[in-house]
């Protein structure tokens, strides 16, 4: 979709691929999927400008954020369920949660930059 197009005309030219999937027969998520095409050519008329580079970015710390919690919030089940699990199955659990807490706050450190130099 290289222009924006209504919504009918978009459903048509869906690819099998997608409308083959079983929630392609609910309308919320055939909605959903329009939107976020249309999302995405916004998203390419945004970063064409400092200020919508500025709010792009914004959202993506604040979501990066959000990621973050969630992230931690699944280290305290862990922690919580201990219990039961092996040693060796938390350890792998914590070790691939921390690896990607780790990564969500570098990458929230380098946008926060890339932030204060537009």
């Amino acid at each position: 979709m290289e222009h924006e197009v209504g919504f009918d005309e978009w459903v048509e030219a869906t690819p099998d691929w997608l409308r083959i999937d079983p929630f392609w027969e609910s309308v919320s998520y055939q909605l959903r999927m329009y939107l976020y095409d249309l999302v995405w050519l916004d998203c390419l008329t945004l970063r064409k400008d400092f200020r919508g580079r500025g709010i792009a970015i914004a959202d993506y710390i604040r979501i990066l954020r959000i990621a973050s919690g969630e992230a931690r919030e699944t280290h305290g089940w862990y922690l919580r369920a201990r219990n039961m699990f092996s040693t060796d199955l938390i350890d792998l659990r914590l070790s691939l949660i921390n690896q990607i807490i780790s990564l969500i706050v570098r990458t929230i450190s380098s946008q926060r930059k890339m932030l204060a130099s537009t």
